[in-house]
């Protein structure tokens, strides 16, 4: 991925495995991974269990060595870091969990100044500095509660404030959502958007829920098996996914994935007397009202509406819908040519009685 901004993190052709027991093959994790992230971007990683994700996210902080590349962050190689030196380079690199991570025998306030107290900041420091996170993330009230009495997504808001004690240019999350509801989801997705502006913080998300992707992230990466199988804008990835398992993850929040009982009737090859079932995508400021309404009038056709859906993506509009019309070749073919006239992306899913 090739950011307009200066990069921030940086993989070169990374290539990580692990050794098996006994005499089974290396387990290959990561295979010749190249990536850029720009400053001040949030970029958004997914893919489903065992693509990578984990790996990929624990080599930009030193926990991993890749087998073969190069890691880069804030032009630091950490993969060729000694252990001292990678304990000075993670203090520019904040961290928050699925599972939080909090110290139980710690208050709020005392979580977040265990990193200054490591780092040996003095103490009034250290008083200001927690203070502020606090406040920041919505927390001043409750700096003297420990974790047992907070909610979950208080919780995490320690939690990210703790990964901003060292004042950071990166911020790496671990699934940090995918323990909450989902009201409190969106509350901390906006805390991380506002962090990210406000802060100028570069963040870097490790996903499996696209609707993640969608609420707060600038660009996209998909792993599958160890590659980058699609990346771009994540305005333009929702639009025009290309790879299978994008169209996937992209579907199950853009209401582009097709009803289970529609899907089981269609059929490859047209049917005799029956009708072709497209999907359309439309972006802007164009309407699906109107667009249906136009095809109709122009090919005097009934056209129905079998599946919908208008959304939000990184802050564009953004529809689906799926129709059905005649299924004969010069209806299809006609519908085709009026929507490609309107600049609207369409496929044709198949054909039902």
């Amino acid at each position: 991925m090739q950011s307009a901004s200066s990069p921030v993190i940086v993989f070169d052709n990374v290539r990580k495995t692990y050794a098996a027991r006994r005499a089974s093959p290396e387990v290959g994790a990561l295979d010749g991974v190249s990536l850029s992230v720009g400053a001040g971007e949030i970029v958004g990683v997914i893919g489903r269990s065992g693509a990578g994700k984990s790996t990929l996210i624990r080599l930009v902080n030193g926990l991993e060595r890749p087998t073969t590349g190069s890691v880069t962050v804030d032009g630091t190689e950490i993969s060729a870091l000694d252990e001292r030196g990678l304990r000075a380079a993670r203090r520019s690199i904040g961290m928050i969990f699925q599972h939080f991570n909090l110290l139980s025998s710690r208050t709020a306030f005392g979580n977040v100044a265990l990193p200054l107290e490591i780092a040996g900041r003095p103490s009034s420091e250290i008083k200001d500095r927690v203070g502020m996170l606090l406040e920041l993330v919505g927390l001043a009230d409750k700096r003297d509660r420990y974790p047992a009495e907070l909610s979950g997504g208080e919780k995490q808001r320690v939690g990210i404030a703790r990964a901003l004690a060292t004042a950071p240019k990166v911020l790496l999350s671990d699934e940090a959502t995918s323990a909450l509801d989902p009201e409190t989801t969106a509350q901390i997705l906006a805390l991380l958007k506002r962090i990210n502006r406000e802060l100028g913080l570069t963040i870097l998300l490790i996903t499996h829920e696209m609707a993640v992707v969608k609420t707060i992230a600038d660009q996209v990466i998909v792993l599958e098996a160890g590659r980058i199988i699609e990346q771009g804008a994540t305005f333009d990835i929702f639009a025009h996914p290309s790879h299978p398992t994008t169209r996937s993850f992209v579907g199950s929040v853009t209401g582009s994935a097709l009803p289970e009982d529609l899907r089981g009737r269609l059929r490859a090859e047209p049917v005799a007397g029956g009708q072709a079932v497209l999907k359309i995508v439309w972006t802007g400021e164009q309407s699906g009202d109107r667009v249906l309404g136009q095809l109709a009038r122009a090919l005097s056709i009934d056209v129905s509406l079998l599946h919908g859906q208008i959304d939000t993506i990184a802050g564009r509009p953004f529809g689906t819908l799926t129709i059905a019309i005649p299924g004969d070749a010069a209806t299809l073919r006609a519908a085709l040519d009026a929507l490609a006239r309107q600049d609207l992306r369409t496929e044709v899913l198949g054909h039902v009685a």
